[in-house]
């Protein structure tokens, strides 16, 4: 399994000099599986550039999206991809009382935030809540659960073969509680995440500032590197990058984290920010000196 990021800000885009090494794009991320074919988890502005050059996609196409805030969805009506009658898109996502997955996505696709509406576009499209059970997409094992975070959100992990990815992008497992000393069945996420070959997870925030965000549904530094550590994941990518951290300041703040990490014992090279275009081949090891 072959991954490459293509978004991993959160909350909005930030574009901008300062923000070149790391990227502006917010929430999407492609995986190739061991038979070639792509999924991709999450529609955030980071989908436009992976949809560019149509000529190599395949024509079905699955995202899964974690949950509807924009900076996760945005990037949908840019979707090359939804533009060509060939097509086959599905769309899995969590599911809500209020509405259907289909109904909720069309706010955003549709009058006045967008020149097109979803029953507009000339490919195929499906939307399909996520199953409560573990469920295939080609070769890949997908389980979808629940996760901390403001309105209906799922965290991914996704099996193929012998590797194991899990994609929690935003989560606040302990709002404020002290994860080292809960016991597993109190903490989000935690059977998504366990032995986990990668996990891709929410890290805004410094400690210094999660005091002003608790309930915010994001993690700090310390709850984010506290957790991987207690479900044992292989190796880490912090993601969701608050866009007021630029590209000076998240080197910092991956050198701080390179440092904690050693002390709670784990493995060197370990630790790695995510950055936009960003490649890493699952089962391969981890480059230390990776932005």
């Amino acid at each position: 399994m072959k991954l490459k990021v293509w978004g991993a800000r959160g909350s909005v885009p930030a574009p901008g000099p300062e923000m070149n090494r790391y990227g502006g794009n917010t929430s999407c991320v492609q995986l190739e599986l061991s038979d070639g074919s792509t999924l991709i988890i999450d529609a955030g502005t980071g989908i436009r550039s992976l949809g560019v050059g149509t000529a190599k996609w395949r024509p079905k196409i699955n995202i899964l999206l974690t949950h509807l805030h924009l900076d996760h969805i945005q990037g949908l009506m840019f979707f090359a991809p939804c533009f060509h009658s060939e097509s086959e898109i599905t769309i899995w996502g969590p599911s809500s009382p209020e509405a259907s997955l289909e109904e909720r996505i069309s706010r955003y696709i549709s009058a006045p935030l967008s020149p097109v509406e979803v029953r507009e576009l000339p490919c195929e499209v499906n939307f399909r809540n996520a199953p409560p059970s573990e469920w295939e997409i080609g070769p890949a094992k997908i389980h979808a659960e629940a996760v901390t975070h403001r309105g209906p959100t799922l965290g991914y992990r996704v099996t193929d073969g012998p590797t194991t990815l899990t994609y929690i992008s935003d989560h606040e497992p302990g709002l404020g509680a002290p994860l080292e000393s809960l016991e597993p069945e109190w903490i989000s996420g935690y059977d998504l995440a366990r032995d986990t070959d990668l996990l891709i997870h929410d890290c805004q925030y410094t400690d210094e500032e999660y005091p002003e965000h608790v309930g915010w549904g994001h993690s700090r530094l310390s709850d984010t590197l506290t957790f991987a550590r207690r479900v044992e994941a292989q190796r880490l990518l912090m993601f969701h990058h608050d866009p007021l951290h630029s590209d000076d300041f998240l080197d910092r703040f991956q050198e701080t984290a390179r440092e904690r990490w050693a002390e709670l014992g784990g493995q060197d090279g370990g630790v790695q920010m995510a950055a936009e275009a960003q490649e890493i081949e699952l089962g391969a090891p981890a480059s230390v000196g990776a932005a």
